[in-house]
């Protein structure tokens, strides 16, 4: 068979031959039973006729007379005519014929077999006589005492049986031809099938494409999740289980069953994420949270190619799934390193005031004065800058939170802080740090300045030797208890839609919570009060923000 020929024209092929070939052998095999049922029938009808004849008393007798030809040929032409049979010769023990259907043939010797019947045994046979071949029976004359007195042959023309099994041929014909228009049938409609469902390709095309797909799923680098239209996960990759912490395939299991397809509702998968799976929406560089990572997933349709007259329908759908965990949290630290930003143009802009006062109070010619205005404001600041250090011994997050000082400030919040403790062993890294004590105390300033004054905002870091407790309580409104889970899940935010970060932060203290093992409460005071506690981590090299930012955050309010 050709290499470009699809499943469905080798199917229909080799289904075809096949049912001529049985087709072929059952018409044979009925042929010659019928040929062979026809014979044994001839055979015992010759049997009981000579047998018939060889029981008549007139027989018998007519043998013993001086020309038993004379009663017997009349008799025997017939018994012949009446039995439809093509000979019945009465011979004598020595094979002299006494009757014959050719008059000449008469006292003729008798061509065929006789030493049975002159035993005493009736017998069949199939021989060549004077008429051609013939199915004939021989069955001996007996007297009272069992003595053989004569011969009878009865028989019929193999040729005559043959026209009789011809008359035949046609039913078994069209027997033959009715099963092979069925099974061509049923072949032609098993091929529509199959070309539709594999799309007209061959077996060989088939093979090599399922072998560049499931290396394109094991080499690319985004998780491929392939899900039916009924929900069920019917192929997915090695990132793919990576990401979404999903059982390794199998190298065997694209070639299982039906019955090794996963339900989404068996997988533990975030609510967010197995309701785009299962809905088969379009999307396009959605942003998922789960307890470790943060996903971008895009979802497109599995379409089938319709024909002339049917539009592609849909088989089910694709996603694509990329780790954007670790830009997500390079995106927290751009975030605050703009908040440190900002914090120096406001910083900036406050030393110039300070500066244009200073240098008008020299001009009025109040020079003691202008110097007991900057050594007072060089105290204040290098005061609140040795405090915020000596408060909280990591110098990357002491940084973060002068940022956020100069940014409570010019929301008109009072932000104070508390720490008991240190972090220099706590085995908790920077970024870490930051994206909890970051997002937490934006969600803080944020909620303290759309509430009433005073606006306060208040950070509480301690350190036990088992870990670290951190609590961010705000004078805002407070969260309602019935919320309290909508607003750990990515995309909930009270802030106006299109904002930076929106309904992101918190769904990152979550996920940070989540892969430190540490745990996250949500309670009342005067607002609302976040708590996280973290158990210490082993030490690990610090990597990220360079603590050399102490020395430039030393200098911020110099």
């Amino acid at each position: 068979m050709g290499q470009g020929w699809s499943i469905a024209r080798r199917l229909f092929l080799a289904n075809a031959l096949v049912i001529m070939a049985i087709t072929v052998f059952a018409g044979t095999a009925a042929f010659v039973d019928a040929r062979d049922r026809g014979f044994v029938a001839a055979e015992e009808r010759m049997l009981s006729v000579a047998s018939a004849i060889a029981d008549n008393p007139l027989v018998l007798e007519a043998s013993r007379s001086a020309d038993p030809s004379a009663v017997l040929q009349p008799y025997a032409e017939r018994v012949t005519a009446d039995a439809t049979l093509d000979f019945i010769t009465i011979m004598a023990p020595d094979r002299t014929r006494w009757t014959h259907p050719t008059e000449l043939e008469i006292g003729r010797p008798y061509i065929g077999t006789v030493t049975p019947a002159l035993a005493g045994e009736p017998f069949t046979e199939v021989t060549t006589g004077t008429l051609g071949p013939s199915v004939r029976a021989v069955v001996p004359i007996t007297d009272e005492q069992g003595a053989v007195q004569g011969l009878v042959a009865a028989g019929v023309k193999t040729s005559n049986l043959s026209i009789a099994l011809s008359a035949r041929l046609p039913a078994v014909l069209g027997v033959a031809l009715m099963l092979l228009a069925t099974g061509t049938l049923a072949a032609w409609l098993l091929g529509r099938y199959l070309s539709r469902v594999t799309l007209g390709w061959g077996p060989e095309q088939l093979a090599q494409l399922f072998v560049y797909y499931d290396s394109v799923l094991h080499s690319v680098r985004e998780g491929l999740v392939l899900v039916t239209l009924t929900g069920e996960v019917v192929l997915y990759n090695d990132q793919a289980a990576r990401l979404l912490g999903l059982p390794p395939r199998s190298p065997t299991e694209g070639r299982a069953s039906s019955a090794a397809t996963q339900s989404l509702d068996r997988l533990d998968l975030p609510p967010a994420l197995a309701e785009l799976l299962k809905s088969g929406r379009p999307a396009t560089d959605e942003i998922h949270v789960t307890d470790t990572r943060v996903l971008v997933v895009s979802q497109l349709p599995a379409l089938k190619p319709g024909s002339g007259r049917t539009k592609p329908a849909p088989m089910g759908w694709v996603a694509t799934i990329r780790d954007h965990t670790d830009l997500q949290s390079m995106g927290s630290e751009l975030r605050s390193m703009r908040t440190l930003s900002d914090a120096l143009h406001a910083q900036t802009h406050e030393h110039a005031n300070r500066l244009h006062t200073i240098v008008s109070l020299m001009e009025l010619g109040r020079g003691a004065e202008a110097l007991d205005f900057a050594t007072k404001d060089l105290e204040l600041s290098q005061q609140l800058t040795d405090d915020m250090l000596d408060s909280v011994d990591e110098p990357v997050l002491s940084a973060l939170l002068m940022g956020k000082f100069a940014q409570a400030s010019e929301l008109g919040v009072l932000l104070t802080v508390e720490a008991a403790g240190t972090l220099a062993d706590s085995g908790l890294t920077a970024q870490d740090l930051v994206t909890v004590v970051g997002n937490l105390v934006d969600n803080a300033l944020d909620a303290a300045a759309g509430g009433e004054a005073p606006r306060r905002v208040h950070l509480s870091v301690g350190s036990t030797p088992s870990s670290v407790a951190i609590e961010v309580a705000d004078t805002g409104p407070g969260v309602d208890p019935d919320a309290v889970t909508d607003i750990l899940r990515r995309g909930y935010s009270t802030k106006e839609p299109g904002s930076f970060g929106r309904g992101l932060g918190l769904a990152l203290v979550r996920q940070t919570v989540n892969r430190l093992g540490g745990s996250l409460s949500i309670t009342r005071r005067e607002g609302a009060v976040f708590t996280v506690t973290l158990p210490r981590q082993p030490e690990e090299p610090a990597a990220g923000i360079e603590p050399d930012l102490e020395a430039t955050m030393g200098g911020l309010h110099d």
